[in-house]
């Protein structure tokens, strides 16, 4: 690894080394990655600093998703902004809402010469990241989906099958009163994340639209429409099987309670982030792990169709020199190849991105040797993405999913039936989609 001291005298002895070369153009990349994620970026950062030396990346924690975007809009107000922002996928309407503030990265990529093909990577994670016209606006890294985590030790003891995940609806239901009536677990399943799974991941998994206009990707005009028939529905059963203990709610946002209930083996089963593998396998030191795709209402038209994704996205800033932005072309080619994406995949369980990743990956044999590690992939491209199941693109969505939280909270608690509470999610985030749209006319 190359590391390019500091001082005078440091820097003095570098010149000479490079025959009197000048600094490498420095390229600034403000991240959201903590702990070991952390670490492994700063080791992909090194090896491509190190593979040659005319830029040099400079990644920066700037702290949680959504400290890291604020902290970037307001350094690009004060005209201090970095050349890379890592922004998670809520976040997309409001980075191409900031009219002059975004270099799209299809257009960086064709200004730098750099060869940039859409159709290398996966279907489902450009699709959340392009405009109406198909182009690319930032560069997938950090791309997850969410899947089922099971007990098999729960599964037999209750007299389930325990390499057989439910893949029903209608199955989690009757494992789950297996489960509970045996005494096997305190509770069939648990979930992270209620917007992020159980409404936006289970519409598009049941090709149900959220919104108007194609989710959001026709523009800001956009509307919720989320008190649809499978919605009400569902979030009408998971009321019941929550008064029956069947399901236990394990939180608002990521749910921090939800794992636990899991690892703790209160809950034989888990909805959560692919990414979260490793940390899964970590935690559950007593029991084996099982993985399964979301489930699903088989009476529901076009169900299963596919899932969407979460994680983030690098977007590139305006207002830097042509010779950083040939950097932060180069840098992305790297971090978009094969070796890079199959490496970061392997470690951290986030989706590999790329076609040729997936492949590198199942070539060198990693999904054989590690049961289930495949199955983001396979329910992320079950099939082609339709209008319904792309993704999601509303202002102010962040706030959006505080919403959902606190009416399924309400919901939960008696204070409202499914009907009301998808419609007050609806009026309320409408609300905040037209404080946004009147924001940024």
């Amino acid at each position: 690894m190359k590391r390019i001291a500091t001082g005078l005298m440091a820097g003095a002895a570098l010149i000479v080394a490079h025959g009197g070369a000048q600094a490498a153009t420095e390229i600034n990349w403000w991240h959201a990655m903590g702990g070991e994620l952390g670490t492994k970026l700063e080791e992909i950062v090194a090896a491509y600093n190190a593979s040659q030396d005319t830029y040099k990346v400079v990644p920066t924690y700037k702290g949680s998703y959504s400290e890291t975007m604020t902290a970037a809009i307001a350094a690009f107000r004060a005209g201090e902004q970095p050349d890379i922002v890592q922004v998670y996928e809520v976040g997309t309407g409001t980075m191409m809402a900031a009219k002059g503030a975004i270099y799209p990265v299809y257009k960086l990529m064709e200004d730098a010469g750099k060869p940039f093909d859409p159709s290398a990577f996966m279907s489902a994670v450009v699709g959340y990241y392009t405009d109406t016209d198909g182009n690319m606006l930032s560069m997938p890294f950090n791309s997850s989906t969410p899947i089922l985590y099971y007990n098999k030790d729960v599964f037999e003891k209750a007299g389930l099958d325990p390499e057989h995940a439910p893949k029903t609806w209608a199955e989690m239901e009757e494992f789950s009163r297996k489960i509970v009536s045996s005494g096997a677990a305190k509770c069939g399943f648990t979930t992270t994340w209620m917007s992020w799974i159980q409404t936006e991941n289970f519409s598009a998994w049941h090709n149900q639209p959220i919104g108007t206009l194609e989710n959001g990707f026709g523009g800001l005009e956009a509307e919720l429409t989320l008190a649809g028939p499978a919605q009400i529905r569902h979030w009408g059963n998971l009321k019941k099987w929550s008064d029956e203990g069947l399901f236990q709610y394990g939180g608002p946002a990521g749910a921090a309670d939800a794992a636990p209930k899991f690892y703790a083996q209160d809950c034989a089963m888990n909805m959560g982030s692919s990414a979260g593998r490793a940390g899964v396998l970590a935690n559950a030191k007593d029991f084996k792990v099982g993985f399964g795709m979301l489930p699903y209402y088989d009476d529901v038209e076009g169900a299963p169709q596919n899932s969407i994704i979460g994680g983030a996205t690098l977007w590139v800033l305006q207002g830097q020199s042509e010779e950083e932005y040939k950097g932060v072309a180069d840098f992305f080619s790297y971090l978009s190849s094969a070796e890079v994406q199959a490496d970061w995949h392997q470690f951290s369980g986030y989706l590999p991105i790329t076609n040729a990743a997936a492949e590198l990956t199942k070539q060198q044999g990693y999904y054989d040797a590690n049961p289930g590690s495949d199955t983001a992939i396979k329910q992320i491209t079950l099939n082609e993405p339709t209008a319904n199941s792309k993704g999601l693109r509303f202002g102010n969505y962040v706030q959006i999913r505080t919403v959902i939280d606190e009416e399924f909270e309400k919901l939960l608690a008696g204070g409202q039936d499914a009907e009301a509470a998808l419609k007050a999610v609806d009026a309320r985030g409408n609300a905040l989609i037209r404080e946004f749209e009147s924001a940024n006319k």
